[in-house]
């Protein structure tokens, strides 16, 4: 009889496999950001179970099929503690790695489960007040996904558009493979305050655009925002500060094995001075970082 290979050795990951996980919060955008990564030629599985991860790996790379991007989530139920360890497991083997983690507010949550009629993953069987039981639903998975959200770079769905998503997903997989991707974001404070960034910063304060007529319908990407912001003391002091302040700190991020820091950088519309800092800040750290810029007010126009 002909020996059969052991199990194992088949399963082995291969170095050089470029693998996207997908995790987050039911309802904020899963499929969405699977259908972006389909479109960038991944091969894409969603609801993969955690326990079949290095199988499905080890299939795909006998396929020749060398990009791959699955979604996990709640489903996966009691399994899904397994997966941090298997995801360390296999970037130390050689899988090159990136985690998103998908997240928005219980308000857009409920929404959205309300408006599709689809019931949340974690429901009880014996519902009796239904918004009640939805946002207990979505407590205990925001525990259940703790862990994963720490360690994935994250980006929050509740305002944007899906083209919005779609290109935030498209971006990141563009960029470069890095020890620590720095991203920035402006955004509007009348709108909410993002839940994707690891640090905010409130430049309401600054001289403002908006109350000069001719620059009122511009952006901080044009040049006549650009150069009146660039001439203000305080614009200039307060991006000095913040550059700093990041340049301080992310040797130790990086020490503490992050691969992701989110800045936040809101004003009151998110047109002129945040987007003017995060266009500034991205090309002046980008210089020692892997930098990526997003727009959440812009973007979506």
């Amino acid at each position: 009889m002909i020996p059969t290979p052991p199990p194992a050795a088949a399963a082995e990951p291969p170095t050089g496999t470029e693998l996207v996980v997908i995790t987050g919060m039911s309802g904020s955008g899963k499929s969405i950001a699977l259908r972006a990564l389909e479109d960038a030629g991944y091969y894409c599985v969603d609801n993969l179970p955690p326990e079949l991860l290095r199988p499905f790996i080890a299939l795909e790379d006998r396929r020749q099929a060398r990009r791959l991007a699955i979604a996990m989530d709640a489903r996966s139920g009691e399994s899904l503690p397994q997966l941090p360890p298997l995801l360390d497991g296999l970037a130390e083997q050689g899988v090159h790695l990136r985690q998103i983690f998908l997240e928005a507010n219980d308000h857009t949550l409920v929404r959205r489960f309300s408006e599709t009629r689809r019931r949340h993953p974690l429901s009880q069987a014996d519902e009796g007040d239904v918004q009640q039981a939805l946002l207990q639903a979505i407590a205990r998975e925001r525990e259940q996904m703790a862990d994963l959200r720490e360690r994935s770079l994250v980006i929050d769905t509740s305002v944007l558009l899906p083209s919005q998503l779609l290109a935030s997903v498209k971006a990141l997989i563009a960029a470069p493979l890095a020890h620590l991707t720095l991203v920035f974001e402006s955004f509007a404070f009348k709108r909410g305050i993002t839940l994707d960034a690891d640090y905010v910063f409130d430049v309401r304060m600054l001289p403002n655009p908006y109350y000069v007529t001719e620059l009122r319908p511009l952006t901080g990407r044009d040049r006549p925002v650009i150069d009146y912001l660039a001439r203000q003391p305080d614009v200039q002091r307060m991006q000095d500060q913040i550059a700093g302040f990041l340049r301080a700190w992310l040797p130790a991020l990086v020490h503490d094995h992050r691969s992701y820091v989110t800045v936040a950088i809101g004003c009151t519309g998110g047109q002129h001075r945040s987007v003017y800092l995060v266009e500034q800040l991205a090309a002046q750290l980008g210089q020692d970082w892997t930098t990526l810029r997003r727009h959440r007010e812009l973007d979506g126009l």
